[in-house]
């Protein structure tokens, strides 16, 4: 393919915007356009959870470059700007402006998975943006009751946040377990009894069942139980924003389908981060991340793959969650596992934990110990090549 003098970046998520940021770094010198929906200049979204909910952090801290720095790279930065159409070498935005482009890459990400029980009631809040942050903030005032549906990351720190302010905190899950589908039953238990230690009322193997609005709050049913809120976070995953492949007639299939090297079916095309699905680097199946990490690894790899660079996507996807204080840091998959190996003891948080699936080692947990975790991190990088 001919050397790209325009590339155009949809998304400006930690995936985009890493990829713009790549793009500089690696010498490109062309148009670099990075536009996004959002108002705000690129965050870190991790913090939202943490310590913008909280106050200890400004949304200026938690910009993911200074705001000079896009100008200064000479990226064309563009917010609240949503696209309608890609495809055929344009880019087509809202009001019917259009955009050529050399490569495209979808940096959409995800959006909070809807439920159609909370649909338009007020009081009934989502977490995936700085303004969806500063709204559920005005919410969590001392002795304010907030009932948490979903007890994965997002919900538990959202819940961990909430008790450090003096809420009163019920969570919902569904399954059996907290995070049940990031960590296995050992390690899980120790997170709900943490919670349990903290004040919070968590309640597993629970079904929601209704939302009623009431004149200051929400009538929250689950189980045949009923409870009162000053109001509610439903945080039951996410979906990747496909709406733009789809319309493109891109291969899509719970995400942008990929290849190792964040390509699309449109070989001008590229996807990375969350809307992406990409082939599983340790062989057999695909996968779609939805953490940081893997966001900004996968938006570096796409970016340099845009200018040539042919080289495939084989990170251990990892993410990290901090709780009351303690951080937890996880790689692989540990709960496709059949044998953990636990070193040190979970209910304090000082472990690490080793997890096997047919005698080999594919993922590790640990607490309060970085530098072994960083240890077993590095030795379960893949060393074969995807196709």
């Amino acid at each position: 393919m001919p050397e790209p003098r325009r590339i155009v970046v949809v998304g400006t998520g930690v995936a985009g915007a890493t990829a713009a940021l790549t793009l500089r770094k690696d010498g490109f010198d062309g148009q670099i356009v990075l536009a996004g929906e959002d108002p705000e200049l690129p965050y870190r979204r991790p913090a939202l959870s943490k310590e913008l909910l909280d106050g200890t952090a400004t949304p200026e801290r938690i910009s993911l470059k200074p705001a000079a720095t896009w100008d200064d790279l000479d990226i064309d930065l563009m917010v609240s700007a949503r696209v309608d159409s890609i495809g055929g070498g344009a880019v087509t935005f809202t009001g019917g402006n259009s955009l050529r482009y050399d490569r495209l890459l979808l940096a959409t990400g995800s959006a909070p998975r809807p439920l159609s029980l909370a649909s338009g009631l007020p009081h009934v809040h989502t977490l995936r943006t700085l303004a969806d942050a500063s709204a559920l903030r005005t919410a969590l005032v001392p002795d304010a009751s907030l009932v948490v549906v979903g007890a994965g990351l997002v919900g538990l720190e959202v819940a961990a946040t909430a008790r450090r302010l003096g809420c009163r905190v019920t969570v919902l899950e569904a399954m059996d377990r907290p995070l049940a589908r990031v960590l296995p039953p050992a390690l899980a238990d120790a997170v709900a009894d943490l919670h349990r230690s903290e004040g919070v009322e968590l309640l597993t193997s629970t079904h929601l069942q209704a939302l009623r609005p009431l004149n200051s709050g929400v009538e929250v049913t689950a189980s045949g139980q009923t409870r009162q809120a000053d109001a509610v976070l439903i945080a039951v995953g996410t979906c990747p924003r496909t709406r733009l492949a789809e319309r493109a007639g891109l291969l899509v299939s719970d995400g942008v389908i990929v290849d190792a090297y964040g390509r699309t079916s449109e070989p001008d095309i590229f996807a990375a981060g969350d809307v992406a699905r990409y082939p599983d680097p340790s062989g057999g199946g695909m996968l779609r991340g939805e953490h940081w990490n893997h966001a900004q690894d996968h938006g570096a790899l796409a970016a340099a793959n845009m200018l040539g660079a042919d080289r495939p996507y084989n990170a251990v996807p990892w993410c990290w969650t901090k709780q009351y204080g303690v951080t937890v840091q996880i790689c692989g998959h540990p709960t496709d596992a059949d044998h953990l190996d636990i070193t040190g003891d979970p209910h304090t948080f000082d472990f690490t934990a080793l997890a096997h699936r047919n005698g080999h080692p594919i993922a590790a947990v640990a607490a309060g110990r970085p530098a072994a975790f960083r240890k077993l991190r590095t030795s379960l990088t893949p060393t074969t090549t995807p196709a």
